[in-house]
């Protein structure tokens, strides 16, 4: 049991890895970084299309792993 937890781990992770590769940057530089943040805080840019698949799947996939590293560091051991 532990192995396929192990297992399931590392694929989720690579997944991850992936999908946050694969979103598109939000801001460039540090002017975009104090501006970007402001917007997306009071949600002034929405994502749409691939980039809002890409960031569910980024927080299904984190969430995921949270809950694989959890069972295998406390249950399995």
């Amino acid at each position: 049991m532990a192995s396929v937890v192990t297992i399931l781990l590392v694929i989720d992770a690579i997944v991850m890895i992936v999908l946050v590769l694969l979103q598109s940057g939000k801001s460039a530089g540090l002017s975009g970084a104090i501006s970007g943040g402001a917007e997306q805080l009071f949600g002034k840019q929405k994502a749409r299309g691939i980039d809002l698949i890409l960031h569910r799947g980024t927080i299904v996939t984190g969430v995921l792993f949270f809950l694989l590293a959890f069972l295998s560091a406390y249950v399995l051991q």
